[in-house]
């Protein structure tokens, strides 16, 4: 396959993907934005790396599998996706506005939220999240199905009863969306996020692809 023709590429803001030429773009993954992918990496079928107002970067010999969704954000702030080298994102996988180091395993179905950092060499296991600003050490292992946060790090069950209230002390709505409202006012919370990402998503109306079937 021509390097041209590799994968939907989409110019938005000004900003078209760049992949190297011994990169392979899955036909059906899209790449929007200020999207660069490096030497020899591998961007699977139906991944969507959507950098809207930031950047990703994905390095050298990363593996982004099938339908996994990266994206960046300006709306909080620069939080770009920033995929170190030798990385494995797996299937179904989700990275919003986060550093991953250099050969970091994150497994199916895993997410990173906004200004979460990976350190090298560590995993994210199947089903896991690691929640926003929280910092990971290398090699660190967060367990399946497993809640990780805070700086230093620590980890928390699904149904542990203290979850609730410890992801509320994130300040998670000010960290994504930079939207500052009380724990407890849900419905206006989620009203004004909506209008927040209502706003950021408008800005694909100019969108163009560059690489036509």
């Amino acid at each position: 396959m021509i390097a041209e023709t590799q994968g939907i590429r989409i110019r938005h803001r000004g900003h078209e993907p760049q992949v190297d030429p011994t990169a392979y773009v899955a036909p059906t993954a899209t790449l929007v934005g200020d999207v660069r992918v490096g030497p020899r990496a591998r961007v699977m079928y139906g991944a969507v790396l959507d950098a809207e107002g930031a950047r990703i970067e994905v390095g050298e010999a990363a593996v982004i599998c099938e339908n996994a969704v990266l994206r960046g954000s300006a709306v909080a702030g620069d939080q770009p996706v920033l995929v170190g080298d030798h990385v494995f994102v797996g299937p179904h996988a989700t990275l919003l506005g986060c550093e991953v180091g250099r050969c970091v395993y994150v497994a199916t179905a895993a997410t990173v939220l906004q200004s979460a950092r990976l350190g090298a060499g560590s995993v994210v296991a199947v089903g896991a999240l690691v929640h926003a600003r929280t910092v990971l050490p290398d090699e660190y292992f967060v367990p399946p199905h497993t809640v990780a946060l805070d700086t230093p790090v620590r980890l928390v069950a699904p149904g542990d009863p203290g979850l609730a209230e410890a992801v509320g002390r994130v300040g998670f709505a000010h960290v994504a969306f930079g939207v500052d409202m009380e724990w407890t006012d849900r419905i206006s919370r989620y009203e004004h996020i909506a209008e927040v990402r209502v706003a950021e998503f408008g800005t694909h109306w100019d969108d163009e692809v560059v690489n036509p079937g």
